[in-house]
Parts: structure tokens; C-alpha cells; sequence
């Protein structure tokens, strides 16, 4: 496949590494010589210095014999003027394009993406995909990452093995004869840094990160079981009271759940007043102990910091769990910070670019793949799809099926039933099937969901 990715920031990085790495043939565009010539050096990919949405500058990206083109520029206006372009002078297939600005989404001008419009095939808003990662994370309190798949009815949870789990140095297999009734599989362990898919007989031990896919309705056993039950937040504070703040904040007013908002901008907590109904917010420094006792930290179940700097995030996550939080989930955008995470105390790192990367990867991958997650830095993904008539996949039992090295079926889900992915479990036709790939083994799980039979 051709791919032109304008932007080689963060996100373009991230596509264009994944894309790179499964043989696409891809060409990064971006203002900042210094970013394309950082791409072209690490990655396999073509680089050309100019502005996204020039007509000039996508023909010498190939535009015109382009498969796809992902905008992921810092502005939104070239984003949507990059696809227009691509549409109309290249008749580019297929349009994605990131779009910050809720101006742009709101539901009164839904017609704006429209193909007699402008013709974007796929808008993605990495605000509302954020707040909607980290409303997740709220209703999984003692996961660090929960990722719904088959409309919700099936739960990945990335869960950290603690010390006094009463499955520290337990097999996996020993953890199936212990618990036969529950519908839990570890698909995925990371360990020292390395994410591996673990064989029957492999030992989990305390500090490893599993990656745990279950029915959503055994999902707070699972916890419980893993050792990490913790009960649901009723008392939240955010820090931040931007467009992500305040949509967790609606989001948890109609839970039933009680938030407070510190924001340091004025005009900024004015408008998030205005917004919410049942929401405190208040006008104040998220880093000032004073302020968060105002807002109740000493009181609170978990604290999120969600403002625009890095660091003001680390610092008030780090302030607020001395000051008495029990969780702290903290929006970073540089990932250095992830080795401090467990030194500095903060509980979940919330990282917008791995978010926005799997949102965008789930509308190229080949196939019926319906919903799609890159984990680990892109060490991994979970990713669901359908199992067509034609696919190699059906008329098999998951035993019978040889499946490459790094690639586990973690279920079967057959209407509204959930069927773990054991080997006597059999796929039939239109089964939605949620598999764990390591990296490089992306191609192959592909080709499971192609509707040619030449695969096995």
C-alpha cells in the first residue's frame, strides 16, 4: 500500500514507523526539514520538505498513485485542506485527518466532512479519544489500560502483578486449573522492558505487566483475582479545565459522579463553569497544596492532571498523592517520563499520541478489522475482527490453526456470547475474533481476515 503522511511529529512518527515496518511503501511531508530528515534516518521511508496541503508538494509525495493520505500536521486547517487537495487534483481513495478543534465537530455542522463537502473519509479527535481512554481507565480502577472491543462485551485490562498477588510465581496454565469458570486469558506479559505472548507453562512473577483479555462480566473478579481490585471513584479532582477536562467532567456528572476542576486560566474556568452543571471549578494553581485542599485532595480517589505542560501534569500528580489521593492518572505527551512513572508515584501515564496512533492504524489495516489498539510503544496490538466465510480462519478449532510465533487468539465472540480463546473453541462464520500480535507479526494476523483462503 502508498501512504503520504503529512506531519512528522510525534503521531506521524508513530504511523509511519508501523506502516514502515509492515513493508508499506510510505512518504512523510512536513515544514521542518530537521523532522523529515530525523524520519528518513530511522525509519525506511520517503521524505519531502514542504507545506501538507500545497498541491505542488503532495504530487512530489505521490499523491496521485497514493492508496491513502493520513493529515496529522499541528493544525488543523492544513489537515483538512491536505485531504480536499488530495481529493480533488489526486482523487486519493481514502482521506484521514486529525482535527483538534471541536468547532469543527460539533453535532450542528455534522455535514461538514461530507463526501459533496469536504470529503474526509475518517476525522479523528484525539481530545474526545483521550477522555474517552481515560473514562475507561476510571471505570477499571486497578487496571493501568482497559480496551473495549466487540461493543464492550470483551475487556483487555493491563494489569501490574503486585508482590502480594496469590498468583506471583504461577503458570499460566495453573491459573486456568485454579479458576476454570472464569473467562480470563493473559494474552500478552510484559517483562524488563520486553513484550512477549507467554506459553502455557511460562511463570508470572511480581512486577510483570499483563495484558489480561476477559468477558466484561468477570472482569472486577479478574481484578480481584490478579490482586487489583480497587472500588470505583466517586471523588475526583481534574486538573485542567480544557476540552478534555471538560468532557470527563460531563461524562462523569452523568455517573452520578462528584468532580472538582482546578484551572489556572480564567477566562478557561469561566467557560467550564459554564459548560457543567454540577461540576466546583476553580480558578487556581493545580501545583499550589492550598488549592488542591480546597478542591478536596486529601479526600479523593484519584486526582488527573490534564493541563497542556508536562511537567505542571508529573508535578501535580506527584503533589496531589502526598497530599492524600489515592490515584493519580497523569497526561503526558514525552514519553521519557514513562521510566519515573513508579519513583514519582503516579499511578497510569495517559499518552495522546499511542491513542491517537491506534485510532488512525484501525482504519488501515487490511481486512474487516474493526477495532484496533497499539500497546507498548507499538511492541503490540489487540486488535478484533471479522471472521468472513471465506477466511482461513473458519470451520477451525483454534488448536487446529498454526499460528505464527507472537500471535495468541484471546476470544471468540458469537453474537452476545464470549467464548475465551482455547484451543477446542472452533470459529464460525461472522465470529468477531480479538487477537494479541507482537510487533511484526502484524502482516500475518492481516491475512487472517483477508477473503483469501491461500493463508495456512
Amino acid at each position: 500500500m502508498r501512504v503520504v503522511v503529512c506531519g512528522a511529529g510525534r503521531v506521524g512518527y508513530g504511523i509511519a514507523r508501523e506502516l514502515a515496518q509492515e513493508r508499506n511503501t510510505v512518504t512523510v511531508v512536513d515544514v521542518s526539514a530537521e523532522l523529515v530528515d530525523r524520519l528518513t534516518t530511522d525509519l525506511d521511508v520517503r521524505g519531502v520538505v514542504g507545506h501538507g496541503s500545497h498541491p505542488d508538494v503532495l504530487e512530489r509525495a505521490g499523491a496521485k498513485d497514493a492508496d491513502m493520505i493520513i493529515a496529522v500536521t499541528y493544525s488543523d486547517e492544513v489537515n483538512m485542506v491536505a485531504c480536499q487537495v488530495a481529493h480533488s487534483l489526486f482523487s486519493t481513495p481514502t482521506k484521514i485527518a486529525r482535527v483538534r478543534s471541536q468547532a469543527y465537530l460539533d453535532k450542528a455542522w455534522q455535514d461538514l466532512f461530507a463526501r459533496q463537502n469536504m470529503p474526509i473519509d475518517v476525522v479523528i479527535s484525539p481530545e474526545l479519544e483521550v477522555a474517552n481512554a481515560i473514562l475507561r481507565r476510571l471505570e477499571t480502577p486497578g487496571a493501568f489500560n482497559t480496551l473495549p472491543f466487540a461493543n464492550g462485551r470483551v475487556l483487555v485490562l493491563g494489569v501490574r502483578l503486585p508482590s502480594d498477588s496469590p498468583l506471583d510465581n504461577t503458570t499460566v496454565r495453573q491459573i486456568e486449573e485454579l479458576f476454570p469458570d472464569l473467562k480470563a486469558l493473559v494474552a500478552g506479559v510484559v517483562r524488563d522492558g520486553r513484550l512477549f505472548t507467554p506459553k502455557p507453562d511460562d511463570v508470572l512473577v511480581s512486577g510483570d505487566d499483563l495484558y489480561i483479555v476477559t468477558d466484561r462480566d468477570h472482569a472486577p473478579r479478574t481484578l480481584d483475582i490478579f490482586g487489583r481490585d480497587v472500588a470505583r471513584a466517586r471523588r475526583v479532582i481534574l486538573v485542567g479545565g480544557g476540552n478534555i477536562g471538560v468532557f470527563v467532567a460531563g461524562e462523569l456528572e452523568a455517573r452520578g459522579v462528584r468532580a472538582k476542576i482546578i484551572e489556572s486560566d480564567k477566562g478557561a474556568a469561566e467557560m467550564a463553569a459554564n459548560a457543567l452543571d454540577r461540576t466546583v471549578v476553580l480558578h487556581g494553581d493545580g501545583l499550589d497544596r492550598d488549592m488542591l485542599h480546597e478542591a478536596g485532595v486529601e479526600n479523593a480517589e484519584v486526582a488527573i492532571s490534564l493541563t497542556n505542560d508536562d511537567k505542571v501534569n508529573v508535578l501535580s500528580s506527584v503533589i496531589s498523592k502526598r497530599e492524600g489521593a489515592e490515584r493519580t492518572l497523569c497526561l503526558i505527551n514525552d514519553r521519557t517520563y514513562e521510566p519515573l512513572k513508579e519513583s514519582l508515584g503516579v499511578d497510569v501515564f495517559i499518552d495522546p499520541r499511542t491513542i491517537t496512533v491506534s485510532t488512525i492504524l484501525q482504519h488501515v489495516r487490511r481486512g474487516r478489522i474493526t477495532e484496533l489498539y497499539s500497546v507498548e510503544d507499538g511492541g503490540g496490538e489487540i486488535l478484533e475482527g471479522v471472521a468472513l466465510e471465506t477466511s482461513p480462519l473458519v470451520g477451525k478449532t483454534i488448536g487446529e490453526l498454526d499460528l505464527p510465533d507472537g500471535v495468541v487468539i484471546g476470544a471468540v465472540v458469537r453474537k452476545d456470547k464470549v467464548l475465551l480463546g482455547r484451543e477446542d473453541v472452533s470459529i464460525k462464520k461472522d465470529d468477531r475474533v480479538i487477537v494479541f500480535s507482537e510487533r511484526g507479526q502484524i502482516s500475518a494476523v492481516e491475512r487472517m481476515f483477508r477473503v483469501s483462503a491461500a493463508f495456512f
